[in-house]
């Protein structure tokens, strides 16, 4: 007995190692039905070199050969406009803790085309999470690698938006169009995005005018949106969007709901967003971490160098963040939850 104990102890350990020892793969498979490319990262034998994706290095194998990790996936819903890489950090914990992450490109609202963000997007975005799960596995070299009954979902921001969909939320454009008519100056970035802010000058009048305007006449449509797949089985939303739900459908989470709050985030401001998912699903769900000092973009690892005017005073460190020594934590704490919930 003592000998078979440390025989399996050896090969655990030897396992590991090994897996410890695995660069972090970087491929890009086709969507399905016409849907946008899906960016992978995966443990894998090939060797790392420095990349270059936009505006970041990335030290990755590229196209390597994967690897079998723990045999689970997780997928991520990037925000509004955004990429894959500034997602690259916590993929390389969660590979390094032996996950496969997929990040599918959304439609109309991604770095390539931002045209078309908000409820329209957070419409389309839970089924295009469902149809890159079918596109990996299909893929011939990642699908033997994986067991897909039990998949993890991380959103941030409006990828927030999709992690609670995915985790049994109810929401309608109609629902954020009366949120935008009741607190449109104190949520007013959520309402509009980026295109213009409040100035507290006389014009700001007219913005609001403007906005209301438009918002009533785009989003009147009290239709529920749910979206059910049944291999989602654990989710991480981070500074969700969050506004537009019906509370009581989070009350009791589909399934074990992470949540990642930042309370000096002036985009999605906290009382209107994650505070009330809190409110709702505890002790159903789970604070995994708060960042009392972090603004809407602490969660962005690597963070887009350079943002300026608007976007910049919304993503950029507020003052007093520790990103450095802050960060490293909460991805550990986030690949802890998909591991305590996915794995065996």
């Amino acid at each position: 007995m003592r000998r078979l104990f440390f025989f399996f102890t050896a090969t655990a350990l030897a396992l590991l190692s090994g897996l410890a020892q695995a660069a972090m793969g970087l491929a890009e498979i086709a969507g399905t039905a016409g849907d946008g490319p899906v960016t992978v990262f995966y443990p894998s034998s090939g060797e790392a070199r420095l990349v270059r994706r936009g505006p970041f290095t990335l030290d990755v194998a590229a196209q390597g050969t994967p690897v079998r990790g723990n045999g689970r996936l997780i997928m991520v819903s990037h925000g509004s406009g955004g990429a894959p890489w500034v997602h690259a950090d916590l993929a390389r914990t969660l590979v390094d803790a032996g996950f496969i992450v997929a990040m599918p490109e959304h439609k109309a609202d991604n770095y390539k085309d931002a045209s078309n963000p908000g409820p329209d997007s957070w419409t389309m975005r839970p089924a295009e999470v469902s149809r890159a799960i079918d596109a990996v596995a299909h893929d011939a070299r990642l699908a033997p690698l994986l067991e897909l009954d039990k998949v993890g979902m991380y959103g941030m921001s409006a990828g927030g938006h999709t992690a609670l969909s995915l985790a049994g939320g109810r929401w309608s454009p109609a629902a954020f169009m009366r949120h935008c008519e009741a607190n449109l100056e104190g949520d007013f970035q959520t309402c509009v995005g980026l295109i213009t802010r409040l100035t507290g000058s006389w014009f700001d009048r007219i913005r609001k005018w403007g906005a209301l305007f438009v918002i009533g006449h785009r989003f009147a449509d009290a239709t529920s949106r749910e979206h059910q797949d049944p291999r989602i089985a654990a989710v991480v939303a981070g500074v969700p969007a969050s506004a537009d739900f019906d509370m009581a459908s989070l009350a009791a989470p589909r399934v074990p709901l992470g949540l990642i709050t930042a309370q000096q985030d002036r985009w999605l401001v906290p009382r209107y967003h994650s505070d009330r998912v809190l409110a709702a699903c505890l002790p159903r769900c789970e604070l995994i971490a708060d960042l009392p000092t972090g603004g809407h973009g602490a969660l962005l690892s690597p963070l887009p160098p350079g943002l300026t005017g608007l976007i910049g005073e919304l993503l950029n460190n507020p003052p007093g963040f520790g990103r450095a020594a802050l960060l490293p934590e909460v991805n550990r704490k986030t690949a802890a939850f998909f591991s305590a919930h996915l794995l065996p």
